[in-house]
């Protein structure tokens, strides 16, 4: 059983389709604190699509929507910063996400014995509540 997150980076500029903001660019923070190996790059806009019912989108504030998720393990999540600062993020891992960014998560396999994962965007915590199910 894999019990680690990794995650999918993306090097794309695109047009935002989002609700939250206007904001035109959105851009990924390549880095190989969790950059995997044959890390496959995604636009932003095929990612909205891709994700559309698996994003956790953070805010100006580090408020996250919607804050309360449940998600199969072994699935792919996308974390949407929409906000002008870079945020450091805690999903398992720890990572950073440049402003206007995002990172897609895969949850893992088994992660503690509850199978929740809590979600903490800069000094902010329990931002969101993840309930990873098999």
């Amino acid at each position: 059983m894999n019990n680690s997150i990794s995650s999918i980076n993306d090097t794309s500029n695109t047009g935002n389709n989002n609700s939250v903001t206007t904001e035109s660019e959105s851009t990924q923070d390549i880095n190989s604190q969790t950059a995997s190996a044959g890390a496959v790059t995604i636009s932003y806009a095929n990612a909205l699509v891709k994700y559309a019912d698996r994003r956790i989108q953070l805010d100006k504030d580090c408020h996250a929507y919607p804050g309360n998720v449940t998600y199969k393990d072994n699935t792919g999540i996308m974390i949407d910063n929409r906000s002008p600062q870079t945020r450091t993020v805690k999903v398992g891992i720890t990572f950073t996400i440049k402003p206007w960014g995002f990172k897609i998560v895969v949850l893992p396999d088994i992660y503690l014995k509850s199978k929740t994962l809590l979600v903490d965007c800069d000094q902010s915590q329990n931002v969101a509540t993840i309930l990873v199910q098999e």
